[in-house]
């Protein structure tokens, strides 16, 4: 892979688990700065990040991260619960003995990561875990358009524990999934995890703008 691809793929990821906060503008040379590479690799990576509709490019401001009204949040949260659905559907029946476990014991490190109020902890393996899932599909593709969706919501992901009444619940349908992937029921666990989404997207949905 070469620099301008890793320096992408770094930023990409930045964007997906939410290291920027919608209306953040992010200035070339800090950008650089952070990731210890040249001006150019940087430039091209928020040039494709913009095109993709991840990041926002205007003449005044430069390249800064956008705010989601209301309407297209729900427009995203629509695509997540249908993919996301999906990719979980299918991966309940191909998961491997190794991967339950895992994702049993990725399940008990966020609700004490909850417990702890420990945002950063919940947010990472949050991530692990439904990537885990999602993966087990087996559908390249689907986890591609996963990940496209996942850029425009990124943002929003560190504002999830600025609502006191969310650690109580994020754990909730997890639990539920993990039962019915142990069973092996695919449409309880496809349920699970739109309620998943469901219920953290109510608290993220409160952070986007009106309009």
């Amino acid at each position: 892979m070469n620099l301008e691809q890793q320096t992408y793929e770094t930023l990409r990821h930045w964007v997906t688990v939410g290291r920027f906060l919608p209306g953040e503008r992010l200035k070339l040379r800090d950008v650089a700065a952070e990731l210890g590479v040249g001006l150019m690799p940087v430039r091209a990576a928020l040039q494709r990040l913009a095109a993709e509709g991840a990041l926002a490019y205007s003449p005044n401001r430069g390249v800064a991260v956008p705010r989601l009204s209301r309407a297209e949040f729900d427009d995203v949260l629509q695509a997540r619960l249908m993919l996301e659905g999906e990719a979980t559907e299918r991966g309940a029946l191909r998961l491997s003995a190794a991967d339950l476990a895992t994702l049993r014991a990725e399940g008990e490190r966020m609700a004490e990561a909850l417990r702890r109020l420990d945002a950063k902890t919940y947010l990472a393996v949050n991530e692990d875990f439904h990537v885990r899932l999602y993966r087990a599909a087996g559908s390249p593709l689907l986890m591609s358009l996963i990940e496209t969706v996942w850029l425009r919501i990124g943002p929003l992901s560190n504002q999830l524990f600025e609502d006191a009444a969310a650690p109580a619940v994020l754990n909730d349908a997890h639990d539920d999934l993990l039962a019915a992937l142990a069973a092996r029921d695919s449409a309880a666990a496809r349920r699970a995890i739109e309620r998943d989404l469901f219920v953290a997207g109510q608290f993220l949905r409160r952070r986007c703008g009106e309009s």
